[in-house]
């Protein structure tokens, strides 16, 4: 494993079959804990709204939840769907997280709306091509030193300097991320079509800023790691079926495993769920090793974010231990 290599962990807050929030946030600040405990770098969650089985919606509130349980690991958001709010009000959250729990916040953000379309309607989604680059330029601005324009001020939030990420699933992010300066995490995890290509325009596009010298690009990952192969490709299926749920319009609360995906999907749709997951990494400890090693070397990112939304919350754990004991190796 290359050595400067970082491994985090993106949290998507799942809800699982029969399952209850309040369970899942339990699971997550158990999660965490425990990716402290590993050395894994960053904790993350998502916003998502009106989508049952992801209860991540309140970013803000889990991720400060999580930061209390916490004492060392940076906790932010991967991430922030800009749109949705007003930039002042995201650098009063993020001053206070910062504030509350200093040098651990991150703030990632993104342009889409994270929901469907009568959603991002009731959200007040500002889906204008050129609103999200405004939006970043002021929060960055609210987060910086105190001015004296007339501007309104984010009081918490001025001189925190909260690190703000751009994420992106397509190159849009990946061109603004590098024009600013910042670093800027891909969403491989479930879009893994144009990784590679925005991965290249943020490396020859990038101009060094005040807050970065260098290009820190970062890729999402699927990981499902069990103790052998076979068992690793068995419990993969929940996440299959989940992906299958999303495309199909229904819930996403994560089933139990199947021993085999066949007659659960057409053909068109296990071609639309596989390709979403060609950035997966899913087998036993040897097999993960290897193939953390393969994508880092193929993509040169400074760091891996994992999801991995397992039925069980035991073999969830098991699977990022894995992912930490390759890390360690």
């Amino acid at each position: 494993m290359p050595a400067s290599a970082r491994f985090s962990i993106l949290d998507l807050a799942p809800v699982r079959d029969g399952g209850t929030i309040a369970e899942t946030y339990r699971n997550t600040v158990d999660l965490a804990q425990h990716a402290e405990r590993w050395g894994f770098t960053r904790f993350w969650l998502a916003e998502h709204h009106s989508m049952p089985g992801i209860a991540s919606a309140a970013t803000s509130l889990l991720i400060g939840h999580v930061a209390n349980a916490t004492s060392t690991i940076r906790v932010g958001s991967g991430g922030i769907m800009l749109p949705n709010h007003s930039s002042l009000v995201i650098a009063e959250q993020f001053g206070t997280l910062e504030t509350l729990y200093p040098n651990r916040i991150d703030l990632g953000v993104g342009r889409a709306p994270g929901s469907d379309g009568p959603t991002a309607r009731a959200l007040g989604y500002k889906a204008v091509e050129d609103e999200f680059p405004r939006q970043v330029d002021d929060l960055l601005t609210y987060l910086g030193p105190a001015t004296k324009a007339p501007k309104p001020i984010a009081y918490p939030g001025t001189g925190t300097n909260v690190p703000v990420w751009l994420l992106g699933s397509s190159t849009y992010s990946a061109k603004l991320a590098a024009q600013l300066g910042l670093p800027f995490a891909f969403a491989s995890h479930f879009a893994p079509m144009l990784l590679f290509e925005a991965l290249e325009i943020y490396h020859e596009e990038f101009q060094p800023s005040q807050y970065l010298a260098e290009p820190y690009a970062v890729a999402g990952i699927p990981l499902i790691a069990a103790e052998t192969d076979e068992e690793a490709q068995r419990l993969a299926t929940s996440a299959m079926q989940r992906h299958l749920r999303l495309i199909r319009g229904g819930p996403v609360f994560v089933p139990p495993p199947v021993d085999t995906m066949d007659g659960l999907w057409t053909p068109a749709e296990k071609f639309t769920v596989e390709s979403r997951m060609t950035a997966a990494i899913i087998g036993g400890p040897a097999t993960v090793r290897t193939m953390l090693h393969r994508f880092i070397e193929r993509t040169g990112v400074k760091e891996v974010i994992l999801t991995s939304d397992l039925y069980e919350h035991p073999l969830r754990l098991r699977s990022f231990q894995i992912a930490a004991q390759a890390m360690a190796e």
